[in-house]
């Protein structure tokens, strides 16, 4: 019995991508801090909220690297000032990354309330419809248009 992978379905030509994908996003989906939403604001537009309290704007960048959308946070350490009783907010760094399908893009990104919102918008091509001429082959073509033996 062979096993058939998703990239290789015969339906699908051209996909090859998408296991590569697919395997990419199980990887960065293991990670749990920080917490966040991701909802649909409209046909064609998505937010992601990311809970980041604790975090300033330039502790913050956000960056598209080969379709994956990357957040990070790193906070600046000002511990040497501060001497804690107890300390049990984290102040760790993060990383958190978001497969984007083609055509999909940042719209942008703002802070209110420690809450990280990016903005993302799907632009849908036109359906194109493109019409392929069927051509004749000869019994004595070569399968190039061009007769086997015939100078041009």
């Amino acid at each position: 019995m062979t096993k058939l992978s998703f990239g290789a379905h015969p339906y699908l030509l051209g996909f090859e991508q998408l296991e590569r994908l697919v395997e990419r996003t199980a990887k960065s989906g293991a990670e749990g801090y920080p917490p966040f939403n991701i909802e649909a604001v409209a046909e064609n537009a998505y937010r992601i909220t990311l809970a980041v309290a604790g975090f300033r704007e330039e502790d913050l960048s956000i960056t598209v690297e080969d379709r994956q959308l990357v957040v990070r946070g790193r906070q600046a350490d000002d511990v040497a000032e501060r001497v804690f009783l107890h300390r049990g907010i984290a102040s760790r760094a993060f990383q958190r990354s978001f497969v984007l399908a083609d055509g999909v893009e940042v719209a942008g990104a703002t802070m209110e309330h420690g809450l990280l919102h990016v903005d993302l918008r799907r632009h849908v091509p036109e359906t194109v419809v493109q019409t392929i001429r069927i051509g004749r082959k000869d019994a004595a073509s070569n399968g190039t248009g061009h007769k086997e033996g015939v100078k041009t």
